[in-house]
């Protein structure tokens, strides 16, 4: 052997050891601790951190411990993202993403809302903080790798910090002034009656209510106790948003999955009840177009001027001078957008006062529907849709967040700042937001749907999806009796769509009419022809009906809006599409055969340019796949290859129960059994841990991809490693 090539292996994997295996949690042992009294943390064969305390503040303290062995640099980054301070460490690439976070005042609101944090929450919070905390001073010399790859150490951690993390989710989850943008685009050069028609509330075609989330009440299942499902559709993230884990103590036995940088558990179980969470999509922030004078901050509000209050932020860039930021902030809200003689503030429920709440150390303490009810009129935002069930055998649903009372205006497009007649009022109470319990049904669903309904005596305005998952998952629900756990996987994971199973037939019926004689597009046809919906990679006329898709939406916008049809990407707009082509008004198109056509053709010309001129080897698992990687560490020379999935062939779509895309798919998988928690599944995307040479780094990839999970043990744990915590 090449000595001059051994010892470069040597250092390489010298290198390795130092930077990567070092920083590894330890897992079992005895270690002391800031606890009051003798704790444990048990690991089973998956990872999963079954923490037993003395108390639940123990049990916060050890749950901080514990994600930042697993997840520290995951949540170092989630707070700068969060707080606008990502160019201090990634220089002028993170300096786009930290002015947006500064105009929305991320830092401040967290600040303002941890001044009013409840004192019981605050206990464990701090409690958390401390534990996060403990295990940055006992690891200085060893943090995971991306801390020395980027060259710097993180902060300690605070309440503040928590915050940050949850508004992040909040910020995530609600954002409805860009959707106001978008409508405010499309009315300014179209028909204002056909861009209503391309936005609407609902479809009118949705299962009623009687992410993915389901329940199921004994009637329906083989044991005859509930079964509970739940897969959040989040963004694909190298390591996954969700940490498993099991919390005990003498108050409190829950087991789910928990946020990395918040305490308790957010969807899961306890003893008696079992709950998961979906995105209830209403909207909560409005732009409001202000009379503002740049040069002063005044402004002018129900025609008195009034002054804004300046907010300076200094934004750290690493290798650059800093950039420094001057914000207005009026009554309404920050001025967030400016443009020529426009300035608009935007209003968040999140920068309310009460506004952020932390209802989940009540709701993993509920015992029935009451106390979940009670504690779940504690959540605040995002708004969110829950589903519910507990050992005795009921099921239910909760909408649940602060949703505003609006005055004189939807909240759909930006308004009248100055005139003060579109102000909020308050908001909706809880008890007037939609609530089922032990339906006759047996059965409750949410897909992100509209669940208000259509006579609400609230003005309702939101970015919901249409009805092809949530009318999918009813059906497939209704098929049989005797459910039982795993087979919910299957439902979690279909990829039939509705839509474009719908869309292929009217493609090719058009074909039929007005193009069978080019041969141009004989190959796509034949394969829409007999295909059955499934949205599956290896398949040809998936691929081909996506193309036919977004041309028929552009068109369709351009329509409503001329030269403006690539804005129009709502969720709602393939229900749109289907009422079109159900109806087939004349004053949208002449023809629209014609029209379907024409799309089919230029649909083609375009696959044709990105994947190759056979049409029938065109795979639908690789037009849609995508390389997910590790943002630091597949950027390494050499062994960043090591630490990317892909490129990944994928199934599903926006519209099939599996909702995937390049940017987003299913984060975790749930199922919660009533009549045995030991036969409750669970699996997160990728693995527990983010410390790249654990062995829960990407153990669980090749089970969720195939659309498997794995026990979520409860009352028998198979210990692989523990922890024996001994009080300092």
């Amino acid at each position: 052997m090449n000595w001059g090539v051994a010892l470069a292996l040597v250092g390489v994997a010298a290198l390795v050891y130092w930077y990567a295996y070092r920083p590894l949690a330890a897992l079992s042992g005895t270690v002391s601790l800031g606890v009051a009294k003798a704790a444990k943390i048990v690991r089973d064969a998956e990872g999963l951190p079954h923490i037993e305390a003395a108390s639940a503040e123990d049990a916060a303290y050890l749950q901080g411990y514990v994600h930042a062995q697993d997840r520290l640099w995951q949540m170092d980054a989630l707070r700068r993202l969060a707080a606008g301070e990502l160019s201090e460490i990634l220089g002028a690439a993170g300096l786009e993403s930290d002015q947006e976070s500064r105009r929305m005042r991320m830092r401040r609101l967290a600040e303002f809302h941890a001044a009013s944090v409840k004192a019981e929450d605050r206990v464990l919070l701090s409690a958390y903080a401390r534990g996060v905390n403990r295990y940055l001073e006992t690891h200085r010399g060893k943090l995971p790798v991306e801390f020395k790859l980027l060259d710097y150490d993180p902060k300690p951690w605070s309440v503040v910090d928590s915050l940050l993390v949850g508004l992040q989710m909040f910020r995530n989850l609600s954002q409805g002034w860009k959707d106001e943008l978008v409508k405010q685009t499309l009315l300014a050069k179209g028909d204002k009656e056909k861009v209503n028609f391309l936005l609407p509330m609902a479809t009118g075609h949705e299962a009623q209510l009687g992410s993915n989330a389901w329940v199921i009440s004994g009637k329906h299942t083989a044991s005859g106790k509930p079964l509970l499902a739940n897969d959040t559709h989040l963004d694909w993230a190298f390591p996954g948003p969700w940490y498993a884990v099991h919390l005990k103590a003498p108050d409190l036995d829950v087991e789910g999955f928990s946020f990395p940088g918040l305490p308790m558990v957010i969807i899961g179980h306890n003893r008696n009840i079992a709950w998961g969470i979906t995105n209830l999509h209403f909207d909560v922030q409005d732009l409001y177009a202000e009379r503002f004078d740049p040069r002063s901050g005044r402004y002018v509000f129900q025609g008195k001027a009034e002054q804004a209050q300046l907010e300076r932020e200094v934004i750290r860039v690493r290798g650059r001078q800093p950039v420094e930021l001057q914000i207005w902030v009026t009554r309404h809200g920050p001025i967030f957008q400016s443009a020529g003689n426009a300035h608009l503030a935007l209003r968040w429920m999140a920068a309310e006062a009460g506004g952020f709440g932390y209802p989940f150390p009540r709701i993993n303490r509920a015992r029935n529907w009451e106390e979940f009810r009670a504690a779940v009129a504690l959540h605040t935002g995002p708004g969110s849709n829950y589903v519910y069930a507990d050992t005795a055998g009921n099921i239910g649903y909760q909408a649940a967040g602060h949703m505003p009372i609006r005055r004189n205006h939807r909240g759909d497009v930006p308004v009248d700042g100055a005139a003060g007649e579109s102000e909020w009022d308050g908001v909706v109470p809880f008890e007037a937001l939609p609530s089922v319990y032990n339906p006759p049904s047996g059965m409750l669903i949410t897909a992100n749907q509209n669940p208000f309904p259509a006579k609400y005596e609230y003005a309702v305005n939101g970015n919901f999806t249409p009805h092809y998952r949530v009318n999918q998952i009813d059906a497939r629900l209704r098929k049989k009796t005797g459910w039982k756990p795993g087979e919910m996987l299957s439902i979690q994971t279909d990829v039939y769509s509705a839509f474009s199973h719908r869309l292929a037939k009217d493609v090719y019926r058009a074909w039929e009419k007005r193009a069978q004689g080019n041969p141009v597009l004989r190959d796509a046809a034949v394969a829409l022809k007999d295909w059955n919906g499934q949205m599956q990679a290896g398949l040809t006329a998936p691929v081909v009906v996506t193309l036919v898709f977004q041309h028929l939406r552009r068109a369709i916008g351009d329509r409503a809006s001329p030269g403006q049809g690539a804005a129009y990407e709502q969720q709602m707009a393939p229900a749109v599409i289907e009422k079109l082509l159900d109806t087939r008004p004349k004053e949208w198109f002449a023809d629209f055969d014609q029209l379907l056509v024409k799309c089919f053709s230029d649909a083609i010309a375009e696959g044709k340019q990105q994947l190759g001129e056979n049409v029938s080897k065109w795979d639908y698992g690789k037009y849609t796949g995508f390389t997910l990687q590790h943002p630091v560490i597949s950027r390494v020379p050499y062994l960043g290859g090591w630490f990317r999935i892909g490129p990944v062939p994928m199934s599903g779509s926006t519209t099939t129960v599996k909702q995937t895309t390049r940017r987003m798919g299913p984060a975790m998988r749930f199922v919660a059994d009533l009549s045995n928690w030991e036969q409750s599944l669970y699996s997160v995307t990728i693995g527990q841990s983010g410390q790249v040479l654990s062995p829960h780094f990407r153990d669980q990839w090749d089970a969720y991809y195939a659309g498997r999970a794995f026990p979520l043990q409860f009352g028998s744990v198979a210990a692989k490693d523990t922890i024996e915590v001994k009080p300092e």
